[in-house]
């Protein structure tokens, strides 16, 4: 098994780019998770040498690379049937030229718009280098369409719309100025599976970040919008265990009036941030609907 270590999910880009050259591709992986700000992160660090960022990985041999990049090329190199990089040469010299853009450049819009998967603003008063960072994405990502067809940047979905994941997430928390075009490939990506799987964690696995916090007019979240689903106190539920790991319910949440029950408080707010985010919920959802008894 691959140990990923991450930082925030709501907060952390590069944590998010390193999650998802794993979870869309079918490769499982066991995420560390430290607090950014604290000391958590430096300390999970020391036992993963020479690391000192988030994400770091392991291998299961216990080899550790701490780049995105790195860990890119050695899961390609691990799971060539997994589609990292696209199969077709030229799809996959184009991924590469944009995944290497990505993982250096687009400076001035990464520090004016930090990852703030938690809420989006109306504005936020874009200076030139920041709209400048913008034409060039629109430029690399109209590139990329025309060289390769879509439906992602180089085909199907890869390493390169890994890579870009955490900027398309800056466009939408900001509101910023792009494209139609440039705005469609960003709807992609917050309404891609694991995205949304990420997210929901992301609302719900710590306090806010006092770092993140702009002085901006907010607006709702420009993604899917979400069931309406709540936390209820008590075990009562319709399933007798948890979706996720089977174990028996402890925490329960409320959606169209029903009682669906959790192994903890984690499994339970997750799944409240986002329910159709969870294919597992949403199949036990369907059993019992249909008059099954899943984990029973």
């Amino acid at each position: 098994m691959y140990d990923l270590v991450i930082g925030d999910r709501g907060y952390s880009s590069w944590s998010l780019r390193g999650w998802l050259l794993f979870e869309p591709f079918g490769i499982p992986v066991k995420t560390i998770s430290a607090r950014l700000y604290t000391d958590e992160l430096a300390n999970v660090l020391k036992d993963f040498p020479p690391s000192r960022t988030a994400p770091t990985l392991r291998t299961p041999e216990g080899y550790v690379l701490p780049e995105t990049i790195a860990i890119a090329e050695e899961l390609a190199t691990r799971h060539p049937e997994a589609g990292i990089w696209p199969k077709d040469p030229k799809a996959r010299a184009v991924a590469r030229v944009l995944a290497a853009e990505m993982h250096a450049g687009f400076v001035a819009l990464r520090s004016h718009c930090p990852m703030n998967l938690r809420l989006s603003y109306t504005d936020c008063a874009p200076p030139p280098e920041v709209l400048a960072d913008l034409k060039r994405l629109e430029y690399l990502w109209a590139w990329a369409f025309d060289q390769c067809g879509g439906p992602w940047l180089a085909g199907d979905y890869s390493a390169a719309d890994a890579f870009f994941a955490p900027v398309a997430t800056r466009i939408a928390t900001y509101n910023l100025p792009v494209s139609e075009a440039a705005m469609e490939y960003v709807q992609k990506h917050l309404h891609h599976p694991s995205f949304r799987r990420w997210r929901a964690m992301g609302l719900v696995d710590g306090a806010d970040q006092a770092f993140y916090d702009r002085p901006y007019p907010q607006r709702p979240w420009p993604g899917p919008k979400p069931l309406a689903a709540r936390a209820v106190e008590g075990t009562q539920s319709e399933n007798a265990a948890c979706p996720y790991s089977g174990k028996p319910v402890t925490h329960v949440l409320e959606l169209n009036g029903r009682r669906f029950g959790f192994c903890n408080a984690f499994c339970r707010d997750k799944t409240v941030a986002d329910p159709e985010a969870w294919p597992k919920f949403m199949a036990m959802i369907g059993a019992l609907t249909d008059g099954g008894k899943p984990n029973s």
